[in-house]
């Protein structure tokens, strides 16, 4: 694979690399980092990505894993899975105040699910990602795949509800 078709290939999905990153590290740094790391290790292996299928998918679970590692190392000991605040529209201060905690909530739910739920959900709900891709950036198979994902939706709403029962108590 020649440069000009690498940065082809992979120039879409990096600001996608970034947004996983950057969901799985707290750090603007971090997040930019991992992804510099990942299309360095992509470059590196550019010869035998011509039997990759979906490059993307590919990608996707390189700079996951690279994120992950990342938590656990003991350079990142500070840092901690969380999601990012959502952009905020044109709305008046009272609602702009619940919405953000609404999603400050939803997000601290999502962030106390277990590591695999909390990944799928990440992919299919927030980033969209086929069950397909999924499957390849979480290196499951596709019942795996829908079984979590069922049970991370369940368990979620189950959380929400009990939150929303502990605040109106």
């Amino acid at each position: 694979m020649n440069q000009p078709t690498f940065i082809a290939t992979f120039q879409d999905v990096q600001k996608r690399m970034y947004q996983l990153s950057r969901r799985l590290l707290t750090s603007h740094e971090e997040a930019a980092d991992a992804v510099q790391e990942t299309m360095l290790k992509l470059w590196e292996k550019r010869e035998k990505l011509k039997d990759v299928n979906n490059k993307e998918a590919y990608a996707m679970q390189m700079v996951k894993n690279f994120s992950l590692d990342r938590l656990k190392s003991k350079q990142a000991g500070h840092l901690k899975i969380v999601h990012n605040n959502y952009d905020s529209g044109d709305r008046n201060a009272q609602e702009e105040m619940e919405r953000a905690t609404t999603v400050s909530t939803v997000q601290q739910l999502i962030a106390d699910l277990p590591e695999n739920y909390r990944m799928v959900i990440q992919l299919r709900d927030i980033q969209q990602y086929d069950y397909e891709a999924i499957e390849k950036i979480m290196n499951m198979k596709a019942t795996a795949v829908r079984v979590s994902l069922s049970r991370a939706r369940k368990l979620l709403k189950e959380r929400i509800e009990q939150y929303h029962n502990t605040e109106t108590a």
